[in-house]
């Protein structure tokens, strides 16, 4: 396999491959989701360590650490229209969070177990959350009530996504199961169960004809809802695939697996055309951004890497053909119909082109971002963390101080203002302005 390196080494790089921009450190435990803003300026990230983070794109940015859950945070979503950020938790809450640094967010509490997967639906107006109490529920994001639960599922559910159109709900759960539900009549309208282990994590593809899932038996399937028949199969990892994103022109899959890798996926072709490394340890999370030219990933390690994809920016036929050449001299193998009469099997046999930034020259440029806690009193949260709160300062005084171990800088302005509910006004909605 031909083996590449990070975009430093440019000799050794394609045009075409991925590469990899940047990292993010500032969780203290695994990555278990992330996605991106709409607005491409901002993502966010979601971890054991029980915290939901906003990461500025823009170098130098602050990154803002939302401080609401008690255990930890197993699914974050930003809504489609950029003002609202969902996350689950196994503390059996769901929160919506408005992504500003006064850190405001809505409880909901009716899960009886730990929440393991959050969604918003295209128009931003629903949610569908799913639970180890083997439910699946939606909700109402204007009204900020629960409407309705979907329960014929027999054991955990790992994941609930909206199909595009908002009419219908995928889920997967340990009953070794998939289903597919009319969001419309709350009813089951198919299910699933073609498995040697259950899945992870499924999802629509961007037409919403076909459901891919993230199998715990190290395989990755595709199924078309209309015609209810397995599209796909991929057996490429040697260990659970763990989560997966569709590019937004439903050629490309990427999967992310605890064999410390992730996979791209040719769908037209029905290959693998793509291995990258980068975490030490399980990959947890992945997503593409909305435009496809990003594509971000988290894992065990607790770091977030950004992506660039590089090669959706060339014509189809010139990907295939520089993947030809660089790994099988002899013609490809016809699988160019997206609707085989059965199922393919394709396995790690296949040849793909391995990207490893790790062998790359060390980045000794780029800091880790300074992070602010967002959603609890400062001075409340001073007291856990040995921080010296001033009470009476002069207007001229310049305030220096720092907290647990985020070393951040606070100024008191000329004004003398004190700090109300944890929020200077130097920072007022400094979140929703990454310039600043």
């Amino acid at each position: 396999m031909e083996q590449v390196s990070h975009p430093r080494s440019a000799p050794y790089t394609h045009k075409l491959d991925p590469t990899l921009e940047r990292h993010f450190k500032g969780h203290k435990n695994a990555i278990t989701s992330v996605d991106f803003n709409p607005d491409l300026k901002q993502l966010v990230s979601a971890s054991l360590d029980t915290y939901v983070m906003i990461w500025n794109l823009k170098p130098q940015s602050r990154a803002y650490r939302f401080v609401g859950h008690k255990e930890a945070v197993t699914s974050v979503h930003f809504s489609p229209s950029g003002n609202l950020v969902a996350s689950a938790s196994q503390d059996r809450t769901v929160r919506l969070w408005i992504p500003s640094i006064k850190g405001e967010s809505t409880v909901f509490r009716t899960h009886t177990a730990s929440v393991r997967s959050v969604n918003f639906s295209s128009d931003s107006q629903k949610l569908v959350t799913g639970s180890d109490d083997k439910t699946i529920k939606v909700w109402s994001v204007h009204r900020q009530r629960f409407l309705f639960s979907l329960t014929q599922h027999t054991n955990w559910v790992r994941c609930a996504k909206f199909s595009p159109d908002g009419r219908l709900i995928v889920s997967c759960s340990d009953d070794r199961t998939v289903k597919i539900w009319d969001a419309a009549n709350k009813l089951c309208i198919n299910t699933f169960a073609d498995y040697g282990g259950f899945a992870n994590f499924v999802d629509f593809n961007p037409t919403g004809t076909c459901v891919a899932s993230a199998g715990s038996d190290n395989t990755t399937q595709i199924w078309d809802i209309r015609t209810n028949k397995l599209l796909q199969h991929y057996q490429v990892h040697s260990g659970a695939v763990n989560t997966l994103t569709f590019h937004p022109s439903g050629n490309y899959l990427i999967t992310a697996s605890n064999d410390g890798t992730l996979k791209i996926l040719d769908l037209l072709e029905g290959r693998l055309i793509y291995t990258l490394h980068g975490h030490e340890g399980p990959v947890l999370s992945v997503a593409f951004s909305r435009s496809g030219e990003h594509f971000v990933s988290g894992g065990n390690d607790a770091q977030v890497l950004l992506w660039k994809t590089n090669f959706d920016a060339f014509n189809y036929k010139d990907v295939l053909e520089n993947h030809r050449k660089r790994t099988n001299p002899d013609p490809p193998p016809h699988l160019t119909d997206i609707r085989p009469r059965s199922a393919h099997m394709h396995t790690a046999r296949n040849p793909s082109i391995e990207i490893n930034p790790r062998l790359a020259i060390a980045d000794t440029q780029t800091s880790d971002p300074s992070v602010i806690d967002i959603g609890v009193p400062l001075f409340a949260q001073a007291q856990e963390e040995s921080f010296v709160a001033f009470t009476s300062v002069s207007p001229e005084t310049r305030v220096e101080a720092s907290y647990g171990d985020l070393g951040l800088n606070l100024v008191l302005g000329q004004s003398g203002d004190v700090w109300q509910k944890g929020v200077h006004p130097e920072f007022q909605d400094t979140l929703l302005n990454p310039g600043m």
